[in-house]
């Protein structure tokens, strides 16, 4: 809400929200504050400010005063208030020094040893690596749930014991499933101890999918990928519904010290406000390449939103987004060989890991970002030697499409 009283739109709220330009000498746009440390007004500002940030008291965000950068700071608080507009029915947001701190604090606040929680696959490597690895070692236990099966995610929820989160990554990274988030946010609510329901929604929103919107409690992102979008800085951020949901991960973060640093908030807050124009930009590009290879010799199949033909991935897609995004998936003739001739052969996309930057990239993720899954789990999520994922950045799509081509 503006201070004339009216609610502005989330563009408007993007730029004009957060900030006082009487905290800086009257700057129109946040400057950096590289402080690590903070001079209290008075000992009893400071003996309130630490109750805050134990918990003993509620939190005065008008008259609260800073303590120290790795519990919070100027740049994390205007990026965190500011990046709320971008995500319809958000009441709080939490800035983290990468998509997986992001990811790894929420799991270690939500599921301690003894519970279980649910997951669909596939999900990004990292995720699964975590997930494999770290918190299974903790005797934490994850029910994985195919994406876009909507039955058996149902069913997952309703039987899990000491269930404490279901977490959904949709589309899922590399096939581009959908997972029907609405379906989740629903069983969650029937359970007496209601898990949270967090999606990873870095492929598409924020702005062509609102997870908060269709039921979930959480929506998680890499902010290293569409939300900065130049591939220079790694950053994670966690919007939710509750407010104290959103403070708890702020405290556990304290912690595990792994706010994001001044430098980068001010980055990633600079760049909020073309955030839509340019993942719009990227779908549109995706989509007229992709429609321009349906039927060539060398790909066996694509994978991508607007081509979806199964009748109950159109109905998750159509209820909850709303442009197809700017990544897909080819499966290509002649295996791994085929797959990684494509990848030498191409010119203006480039070779690398990552997506949702300006600039085209292109990988093969059976032996790159999803190499630490077992054979068997790239199978059963259709991870194949064949497949190689492309993002489309910001080029003009008919010299992405002319290096697509020549490659093949």
């Amino acid at each position: 809400m503006s201070k004339r009283g009216y609610v502005v739109r989330p563009q408007t709220a993007l730029i004009t929200r957060g900030f006082d330009p009487r905290m800086s000498v009257g700057a129109a746009r946040p400057p950096v504050y590289r402080s690590s440390t903070y001079v209290f007004s008075s000992p009893e500002a400071a003996a309130t400010a630490f109750a805050v940030a134990l918990g003993k008291q509620p939190c005065d965000a008008e008259h609260g005063e800073l303590i120290y950068s790795r519990l919070a700071h100027p740049n994390a608080n205007i990026l965190e208030d500011q990046i709320v507009a971008l995500e319809p029915k958000a009441e709080a947001a939490a800035v983290f020094n990468s998509g997986m701190a992001a990811i790894t604090t929420l799991f270690l606040m939500t599921c301690p040893p003894g519970t279980t929680f649910v997951y669909t696959t596939p999900l990004y490597g990292g995720t699964y690596h975590f997930i494999h690895g770290l918190l299974s070692s903790l005797g934490v236990t994850g029910i994985p749930v195919p994406a876009g099966n909507t039955k058996e995610l149902r069913h997952a929820i309703r039987a899990a014991l000491d269930l404490r989160m279901v977490f959904i990554e949709t589309p899922s990274n590399p096939t581009l499933e959908m997972s029907d988030i609405g379906a989740a946010a629903e069983e969650a609510r029937d359970r007496p101890e209601r898990p949270l329901v967090a999606v990873d929604n870095t492929l598409l929103g924020p702005v062509l999918q609102h997870p908060l919107t269709v039921g979930a409690d959480l929506a998680v992102y890499s902010a290293t990928k569409y939300l900065s979008g130049f591939s220079d800085m790694l950053a994670g951020v966690i919007l939710g519904t509750n407010v104290k949901v959103v403070e708890e991960l702020r405290g556990l973060r304290a912690i595990l010290g792994n706010i994001l640093q001044p430098d980068e908030c001010w980055m990633l807050d600079s760049r909020l406000p073309t955030v839509s124009f340019r993942m719009h930009r990227q779908s549109k590009n995706a989509q007229h390449i992709v429609e321009s290879l349906i039927g060539h010799d060398s790909i066996s199949r694509i994978l991508y939103p607007s081509l979806i033909k199964d009748t109950e991935q159109l109905r998750i897609r159509d209820k909850q987004c709303r442009f197809p995004g700017g990544m897909f998936s080819l499966e290509l003739k002649g295996g791994i060989r085929g797959a990684f001739d494509f990848l030498r052969k191409l010119n203006i996309i480039k070779n690398a890991v990552s997506l949702g930057g300006v600039e085209s990239l292109a990988c093969h993720p059976a032996t790159t970002t999803h190499s630490e899954m077992t054979p068997e789990d790239l199978t059963h999520a259709g991870v194949t030697e064949s497949l190689v994922r492309v993002s489309v950045g910001v080029e003009d799509w008919r010299d992405l499409l002319a290096d697509i081509r020549q490659a093949l």
